[in-house]
């Protein structure tokens, strides 16, 4: 068996990595006020971005290094850590920070995020990464 570490990680899953850093750093600054708050419904399209675009990477970078899909690892990193991070985010929001707030339609949003783009990679990526890589 394989000896995962943390370098395993990072030299694998760089822009995950990265992704992971951007979100917690966004989920805990104080955002200015702007225009765009006015658009209906921003705040969970936002959300949806946000962890459609983790999850995708996290697809992403595990299609390019492995043949097949080892559901209990990719279940885990891409689909099952995520929506949990997400949890983790919202219930740190509501009890540790005074400018932000927890919300359970964020999670839902979250998690929206995290199933489309399960379902993108699956049925889009997954194919054209397996077919570019294994000609």
């Amino acid at each position: 068996m394989k000896n995962l570490n943390m370098k395993h990680y990072i030299w694998n899953y760089p822009l995950s990595l990265l992704a992971v850093i951007i979100i917690c750093y966004l989920s805990f600054f104080t955002p200015p006020k702007t225009d765009m708050e006015e658009i209906p419904y921003i705040d969970k399209i936002v959300h949806i971005c946000m962890y459609g675009g983790l999850s995708t990477l996290l697809w992403v970078e595990y299609l390019f290094r492995h043949r097949s899909i080892n559901w209990k690892h990719l279940g885990t990193g891409a689909i099952i850590c995520p929506a949990l991070m997400s949890g983790c985010i919202e219930i740190l929001q509501a009890n540790c920070t005074e400018t932000r707030s927890g919300d359970w339609m964020d999670f839902a949003a979250n998690c929206t995020g995290v199933l489309l783009a399960t379902l993108l990679a699956y049925y889009v990526w997954r194919p054209l990464i397996w077919k570019h890589l294994h000609r």
